[in-house]
């Protein structure tokens, strides 16, 4: 329908928009905070960082691995790496290319700590903000292959989940089994 030169979608594109705007909040720097959950959210805080750590520990670790599994755009992306790799949580390491050169995104020990944030993140999604077209995405522990509800240990056999101790069956594909890729 167009109603005074103006399309139905240009109204929806519009509103789209300022609601966008609406929600971005003010980005502060709280990296010198005294509180340790300001300082951590002033790294882990944006979204981009946590679904790109989550699919750096399911194994995707290049450029183009990660910007077509998340449909970002290539600033987007670049920055959040250098973010990454500035914050220690990734490290940068050169796998080829003479004259561009090319680099996989490798998880350094902070990195590995943030395991049970994504965990976390995920368990709380799940009871919360549930998808009823796509099954939720499962933790298990490899040592009894047991899911649990627990975001940094087994309930079961007590094993902390580490990225070696841990399984994931995702909502996009919950048969297969993915094995975390600790580095």
């Amino acid at each position: 329908m167009v109603v005074g030169g103006v399309t139905g979608q240009t109204v929806l594109t519009a509103l789209k928009i300022v609601n966008t705007i609406r929600r971005m909040a003010l980005r502060s720097d709280w990296s010198d905070k005294v509180c340790p959950v300001a300082r951590t959210l002033d790294i882990v805080g944006d979204p981009w960082i946590m679904v790109i750590l989550r699919e750096v520990f399911a194994g995707n670790r290049r450029f183009d691995t990660l910007k077509t599994k998340l449909d970002v755009a290539d600033t987007v992306l670049s920055k959040r790496l250098e973010t990454l790799v500035d914050a220690n949580l990734l490290r940068r390491d050169a796998y080829s290319g003479n004259v561009r050169p090319r680099f996989d995104y490798n998880l350094t020990d902070a990195g590995l700590d943030t395991l049970p944030i994504i965990h976390a993140l995920a368990r709380w999604g799940n009871a919360h903000l549930p998808r009823h077209d796509t099954p939720p995405m499962r933790i298990y522990c490899r040592r009894c292959s047991i899911e649990t509800s627990s975001a940094d240990w087994c309930i079961t056999c007590a094993a902390p989940l580490t990225a070696d101790t841990t399984l994931w069956r995702t909502a996009g594909n919950p048969e297969v089994e993915l094995s975390l890729a600790p580095r």
